[in-house]
């Protein structure tokens, strides 16, 4: 899940996080401190609710955690890695423009509800999502389409970007060609994207009686999207109910998988917004395991014998400037000024969980297009001093926004991480005027519009391209940075539409030395967030992408 540039990612995150200030359910069921003790059940915590069972219409990682079980697109990644392998297509490939998309697809595939999988299916889902009309085009209903595949049919709000997708087509039963006007960075990484997985044709019909509506930036979802019985994926598991009083999702396995089965029966979400409140029901034996450890909790609960994985460093914590919050912010040197105060080192070693790294880029160095020869920023009060005076703001002020009631795999601690940096900022003579905002829809709706000088966000990667970062917030005008600079913009677009791998890649990498040497933020550190399980659990394998797949996992 991912924090994007995007309104659309603002609003459905703040919907979703509403479930962030809510306590969990404890279990009424007896353990041993061996997890829930239901071997046919495992209960999984979370951190906020879903927003949604139909994928296409989110772009949260609580939400994917859930219908990630249910749905299945085109291509995966490989368990517990970032590589593309197939999914509902076995095999794919392309015209050497980039242009034409061509699938074969696996045979024997069926839907929960009983339909087969085939050519058609896919074009059908496709031509669906491109012909939505109404809120559907809301930025903040359909974001991750927007984002892969543009507009639709006929955009109703000149905003909309121009569809990319053209047509789908059912070549045979088991063979779908999908063509775009315009070569993508976004592919084929987007065919994997959960919010691009495959529904039951029949399905579709049924979502098609029901509208989403909006008033102001609130979305009322359609029903079908919030209760179980209409939505019907591939998957192994199938969403048998949405408790929303108990916060609970719950799923049942699908026999009629045509993959390897799960290996247990039942399988429930569950959300508990605390993180103290994660472990304690974990150490109970109320749940069999939860997401978003705190790094201080981790040599705790290993010692102690609980399962705690960790997963490959896969995003990128940042501070954004607003240079339209603060004019003091379009002067390069206060900039370099912020970067050089800020002691990255003691935050990675005092804040996040083993294997942190500092940052230099806006990617980490698991993605392809990461730059080892982009302009540096030492850490040096002096010199970030000595910086303020050549600006001539020796005396600057600068309001400086973070978030409340939120964990974020990036950002584990968020005043803490605020506290350490508002005392770099302090000692190099920058006032900070602090600003604490609940985290949905308060601090999103803020940092979206461009009204903090300073804030504290970050990103997950979607797939391994490096325009899936640098990408979402530097590939034009965004307000939350709010500087136009052409030579940054044109640097980040040159690999988009780029269809030769290596040429795009070699792109990205000067985009990043063109993004450094500017500085409209500071890219503070990436890190690989902890997972913890019951001791008597086979996790299932960890993906860097938090796309783990719990069909896998298993009770000794």
């Amino acid at each position: 899940m991912r924090i994007s540039k995007s309104r659309a990612a603002r609003v459905i995150t703040a919907a979703v996080a509403v479930g962030l200030i809510a306590t969990g359910c404890s279990s009424d069921r007896d353990s041993d401190n061996e997890g829930s003790g239901d071997k046919d059940t495992f209960v999984f915590a979370g951190a906020g609710d879903p927003g949604s069972l139909d994928p296409a219409l989110a772009s949260d990682g609580e939400t994917f955690r859930v219908t990630r079980q249910a749905f299945e697109a085109l291509l995966e990644h490989e368990s517990g890695g970032s590589e593309l392998v197939g999914g509902l297509a076995e095999k794919w490939s392309s015209n050497e423009e980039g242009t034409v998309w061509t699938f074969d697809l696996r045979k024997g595939v069926k839907f929960h509800d009983g339909e087969e999988f085939n050519a058609a299916a896919v074009c059908a889902n496709y031509d669906h999502w491109f012909n939505w009309t109404g809120t559907y085009q809301s930025s903040a209903v359909s974001y991750y389409w927007q984002t892969i595949m543009g507009g639709f049919a006929k955009n109703e709000d000149p905003e909309t970007p121009e569809a990319n997708y053209k047509s789908c087509t059912a070549k045979d039963e088991h063979t779908a060609v999908i063509e775009v006007k315009k070569p993508s960075a976004n592919l084929p990484g987007g065919f994997s994207l959960n919010a691009l997985a495959i529904h039951s044709p029949k399905a579709i019909e049924a979502y098609k009686k029901q509208d989403a509506s909006a008033k102001g930036d609130a979305i009322t979802y359609p029903k079908y999207s919030q209760e179980a019985g209409t939505v019907a994926g591939t998957g192994p598991y199938k969403i048998t109910k949405w408790n929303k009083g108990n916060k609970e999702v719950s799923l049942e396995r699908f026999d009629d998988y045509w993959g390897e089965k799960a290996k247990i029966k039942n399988l429930v979400f569950r959300t508990i917004s605390d993180e103290q409140t994660r472990r304690q029901a974990l150490e109970a034996g109320d749940i069999d395991g939860y997401d978003l450890v705190a790094p201080a909790d981790v040599k705790t609960l290993k010692d102690k014998g609980f399962v705690v994985p960790t997963r490959g460093v896969f995003n990128i914590f940042y501070v954004g400037m607003s240079q339209s919050a603060n004019p003091a912010l379009k002067k390069k040197e206060v900039r370099q000024a912020i970067a050089q105060s800020i002691d990255k080192e003691n935050l990675v070693k005092t804040q996040l969980p083993e294997g942190g790294k500092v940052a230099d880029q806006f990617m980490p160095d698991t993605v392809e297009g990461y730059s080892k020869n982009v302009k540096q920023y030492p850490f040096d009060v002096d010199a970030a001093k000595n910086l303020l005076k050549k600006a001539g703001e020796e005396k600057l002020e600068i309001e400086f926004c973070y978030p409340t009631e939120v964990t974020r795999p990036y950002m584990p601690a968020p005043q803490d991480l605020f506290e350490l940096m508002k005392a770099d900022l302090e000692k190099a003579g920058i006032t900070v005027k602090p600003k604490a905002m609940k985290w949905a829809p308060d601090y999103l709706d803020a940092t979206e519009a461009g009204s903090c000088a300073l804030h504290m966000l970050g990103w997950t990667g979607d797939f391994n391209d490096g325009y899936n970062f640098i990408g979402t917030w530097f590939a034009g005008f965004d307000k939350q940075w709010g500087f136009k600079d052409k030579k940054v913009f044109d640097a980040v677009n040159a690999g988009s539409k780029l269809g030769n791998h290596d040429e795009r890649v070699a792109a990205y990498t000067k985009a990043n030395e063109v993004i450094m040497d500017y500085l409209p933020g500071v890219p503070i550190s990436s890190s690989p967030p902890a997972i913890a399980f019951a001791k008597n659990v086979n996790p299932p394998n960890v993906s860097p992408l938090t796309q783990e797949v719990f069909a896998e996992a298993s009770f000794k």
